[in-house]
């Protein structure tokens, strides 16, 4: 690819983020090229002292139809679109007095952001750019001759290939790319919102796209490249969130932390402080306390083997004691709405621990889309965001779940929604005391999650084992009466689960003849 560089004579701006706008056209009038512009822009641009020509002037048409209709003229897309080196192409300029544009600097009306701030259709189809993508891929399929700017961002190495003289093949290319990407997120955006607006779950055609926020240094393995993409919605989490101490973080603590928040995002506030213990993106300890540290103690006290390298997730702000007690064993990431200053202060001294702060709690039950790639295609679906009133729930053994237990029940079912199925969860008192987790079997789960508190009740020198006295939640429905039967050797006392077997009598009566109380939810929470 050739190294001559083209140099920058004509350039059209036509932008609604005006970041670095005035400093662009300043560094560009400067280097002797002449600026063309449309509203808002052209405004910005007089406003700071510089001369510039309104697109009007050049099309001869004003700008009509509440500015809905000004570039789309062949004085502008003849500009863009004519081959320098093809003399046909040339003759064509000359005999209409077409002028040719060696620069667009275009970025997109805020579609996106209008979208996130639940603006009404009306809005949302106004800030539906129409010229700004047809120019962008006017000027990116000419990239041999024209460069186009969709991104502040690129702003700084333009000016640099102005200061050397032009902007060469190579870097024209690049950028040509990047404004491929960007039509083609923004039309992704719209045609997403416009299905939803259709009422259309399932469109013929779906796409998806993203902004890279950090290359990574590998994937699940460093083996593996990877990077991190930004969807552009708001729910808050690891993507939006700031991070305020600590190394990059890797593939897997993205994943693993995102895993953890979502988690404790099921725990209003207002119910008190919760916290996640999160390992291989499986909750390893979840409960509740009067305090944040009482939260991450109980939580603590249900795998503190596994917790060790895990990630911690707070409903509520971590302050200065529970950042001391989570500073006593290796932590990867805490994450939490805010950070005291005197917790940020001990959390100082571990240099490598990844302390992120988000703000607020995304909302469990607010709907979205969630995808996996497949061979040869992805599959989509809605967020779990499924909930459950106890008014639903249907007592169906002789016995039903007292007063506690059925807190118990409910708080168990909330942890079971992001544990890898097979899912089985023992609780007690609003804390996990034995969680099973991506067994084939269900039995298996239940077995695994029992064997856990035991291995905890000897390692803490309990008088008894955790289960003792404890609620079962299990994802999805026991096929046979063994798992539920486990539960109860292991000291369960009531049992929440979907129901919904061929064998659902069977497990019914093993439950009544073990005096566990059990409920149906109608509901499973598989997880893959």
């Amino acid at each position: 690819m050739s190294d001559l560089r083209t140099p920058i004579r004509r350039a059209l701006l036509s932008v609604s983020d005006k970041t670095g706008l005035t400093e662009l056209a300043a560094a560009l009038h400067a280097a002797g090229t002449e600026l063309v512009s449309t509203g808002g822009t052209a405004a910005a641009i007089r406003a700071a002292g510089l001369p510039v020509r309104d697109v009007s002037e050049l099309t001869g048409f004003p700008e009509m139809m509440d500015g809905r209709v000004k570039t789309l003229h062949p004085m502008v897309h003849g500009g863009l679109l004519a081959l320098r080196d093809d003399a046909g192409h040339v003759a064509a300029m000359d005999e209409h007095g077409i002028a040719p544009i060696d620069l667009l600097v275009v970025n997109l009306y805020p579609f996106e952001a209008t979208v996130a701030k639940g603006a009404s259709p009306e809005d949302c189809i106004e800030n539906i750019d129409i010229g700004g993508p047809a120019m962008i891929r006017a000027a990116a399929k000419n990239h041999g001759h024209v460069a186009v700017v969709t991104d502040p961002e690129d702003y700084a190495p333009l000016l640099e290939a102005l200061a050397a003289g032009g902007t060469t093949a190579a870097f024209r290319t690049r950028l040509a790319a990047t404004a491929y990407a960007r039509t083609g997120a923004y039309d992704a955006a719209v045609s997403t919102w416009m299905a939803a607006h259709a009422g259309d779950a399932t469109p013929r055609r779906r796409a998806f796209a993203g902004t890279l926020a950090q290359s990574l240094r590998y994937g699940e393995n460093p083996h593996q490249s990877a990077a991190f993409y930004l969807d552009g919605s708001a729910r808050r989490g690891v993507a939006t969130a700031t991070q305020l101490q600590g190394k990059e973080l890797s593939y897997n603590n993205i994943n693993d932390t995102d895993a953890a928040f979502e988690c404790v995002s099921e725990f209003d506030p207002a119910e008190g402080p919760a916290c996640v213990i999160v390992k291989h993106a499986n909750p390893c300890g979840v409960a509740q306390g009067s305090s944040p540290a009482e939260a991450w103690a109980r939580a603590l006290a249900c795998d503190s083997t596994s917790a060790f390298g895990g990630i911690v997730a707070l409903n509520v702000p971590l302050d200065a004691e529970t950042a001391a007690e989570i500073a006593r064993i290796f932590t990867e990431v805490v994450i939490a709405p805010e950070a005291s200053d005197e917790a940020r202060e001990i959390f100082a001294a571990k240099k490598n621990l990844r302390l992120l702060t988000t703000g607020g709690l995304p909302d469990p039950a607010k709907a979205g889309l969630t995808f996996r790639q497949v061979a040869g295609g992805f599959l989509v679906q809605d967020r779990d965001s499924g909930r459950l009133d106890p008014a639903s729930l249907k007592v169906v053994t002789r016995r039903a779940p007292t007063p506690s237990e059925m807190a118990d029940l409910m708080f168990a079912w909330r942890v079971a929604k992001h544990v890898k199925s097979n899912a089985i969860i023992y609780a007690k008192d609003g804390a996990t005391v034995g969680v099973g987790a991506g067994q084939m079997s269900r039995v298996d789960s239940t077995r695994i999650a029992a064997r856990k508190a035991e291995d905890m009740a000897k390692a803490m020198g309990l008088p008894e084992i955790p289960t003792r006295g404890s609620v079962v939640a299990s994802d999805a429905f026991f096929p046979f009466a063994d798992g539920l039967l486990t539960a109860a050797e292991a000291g369960a006392t009531a049992v929440i689960q979907p129901g919904g077997s061929m064998r659902d009598n069977e497990v019914i009566a093993a439950a009544d003849e073990a005096g566990l109380a059990m409920v149906f939810t109608g509901m499973r929470h598989f997880r893959h």
